[in-house]
């Protein structure tokens, strides 16, 4: 069986209620929303419906009000009429847990897409996490090694910190995701494969799985073509699962893949309840979701855990004023920039770094290395401002000292961020390569 015919058959997997708890009949069926006979039902509770030819679709509680509750459907080509019977399957607030899930991919229920049996798992967590008190969590202390050079020396990242990657198609964000996961020093990587390409999910899938850090490695796996709810129940899970090793003081990293198809997911949903939209279509639920989901990582308030998160954003058309652009690059401890003029000068991980920011870098890393990086910005970001008139010959050498040392240094600069993606450069490493390159001038 393929990676996407198992995807569309874990649904049906989904194992059958023992006892009915509250039950009701279908009154209207609206395009994907069911409006059945109001029973006691949490918002988030998973319901199965028995329809026309005796299957039962799963489908999710999303509103209810005096006269009905509305439930959206998760499954497609459903034969749903007025009359058929609704019954609560699920109040759906904690996911099952442990050690267990490691080396293993699991779609938006928690199901095995690997053709492997999950096993027992003993430990729940809250789908929706636990609240903090934020003046208890813990500082940001320690750098995370995610051995990938040019984020490792020139926008470090700490242990709970919490940042996205902007991006364009086509321009090296799924190798640079995959770099991470396979590199990194962290303790247990999670890693959310949400809307995007089934092919993609499961090339990503392979590769990373090849690599000895797979045991350490978790995936939820929800493609483009599953139900926004289901995209969005797989962020809450994926985090939810880093939450928990949090919990047993490890140090996690999260990647989730990508933001932007969680917030279409979300405006899908709020424009079928009549919310109006806003910039890009996008509804007010929309925004207010994106804190909540990434207020959940970071570091803890009762141990010495923490969640490193990584969101990937797309810049659609390469525009960086996207709302969700704008929304999570406010809330977010810092933003990685991917170029698509450095990806067509072949240079791999495309990162910008002049548009680039770590925001608690400075307080991570020695003086010495924080005087290099600043010259390294300064360089590159002047020899990319003035590369056009570099290349019509209008600038003569000693004009300008910072231009005549950056171009001196460009094939050093460039030859520092490149890097393969079967190449692994950890910190300090980095770190000693970056402090070469400037020991006479620091």
């Amino acid at each position: 069986m393929n990676f996407e015919a198992k995807l569309i058959n874990n649904i049906s997997q989904i194992k059958r209620p023992k006892s009915i708890i509250s039950s009701g009949r279908v009154n209207r069926f609206d395009g994907n929303v069911i409006y059945c006979d109001p029973f006691p039902a949490p918002i988030g509770s998973l319901c199965l419906v028995k329809d026309q030819i005796g299957k039962q679709v799963l489908a999710e509680v999303i509103r209810f009000d005096q006269n009905h509750n509305m439930l959206a459907v998760l499954e497609p080509s459903s034969h749903i009429v007025a009359g058929c019977e609704v019954f609560l399957h699920d109040e759906g607030r904690f996911i099952d847990v442990d050690e267990t899930l490691l080396g293993r991919v699991t779609d938006a229920f928690g199901k095995p897409l690997d053709e492997k049996p999950l096993g027992k798992i003993n430990n729940k967590w809250p789908l929706m996490g636990k609240v903090m008190n934020p003046l208890k969590r813990s500082l940001i202390k320690e750098p995370l090694d995610v051995g990938v050079r040019v984020i490792n020396a020139l926008l470090t990242v700490g242990q709970g910190q919490r940042l996205g990657i902007i991006a364009g198609s086509g321009v090296g964000k799924s190798v640079l995701l995959g770099m991470m996961s396979k590199y990194t020093k962290a303790d247990v990587v999670v890693i959310a494969l949400i809307g995007e390409r089934a092919r993609e999910v499961g090339a990503m899938v392979n590769e990373l799985f090849k690599h000895d850090a797979s045991k350490k490695i978790t995936v939820v796996a929800v493609p483009a073509d599953r139900s926004p709810l289901m995209r969005i129940r797989a962020a809450n899970r994926a985090t939810a699962i880093a939450e928990y090793f949090r919990d047993q003081n490890k140090n996690v990293l999260l990647i989730m893949d990508s933001l932007t198809r969680i917030a279409h997911a979300k405006r899908e949903i709020g424009l079928s309840l009549g919310e109006t939209a806003t910039s890009k279509g996008y509804p007010a639920s929309v925004i207010s979701m994106i804190p909540n989901l990434i207020e959940r990582t970071g570091t803890n308030d009762q141990g010495e855990g923490s969640i490193t998160s990584f969101y990937t954003i797309l810049a659609d058309g390469d525009d960086n004023n996207d709302p969700v652009v704008d929304t999570a690059r406010a809330i977010l401890d810092g933003h990685i920039v991917l170029s698509r003029l450095n990806a067509q000068m072949g240079i791999y991980p495309a990162v910008d770094i002049s548009n680039s920011i770590s925001r608690v870098m400075n307080d991570l890393i020695s003086a010495d290395h924080l005087e290099a990086s600043k010259l390294f910005r300064k360089h590159i970001t002047s020899y990319i401002e003035n590369k056009d008139l570099l290349l019509m010959g209008g600038y003569t050498q000693g004009q300008d000292k910072d231009l005549d040392d950056a171009i001196a240094m460009w094939p050093k600069l460039i030859e520092f961020i490149s890097q393969t993606n079967s190449d692994k450069s950890s910190f300090d490493n980095a770190k000693t390569e970056l402090l070469k390159l400037y020991q006479q001038a620091i």
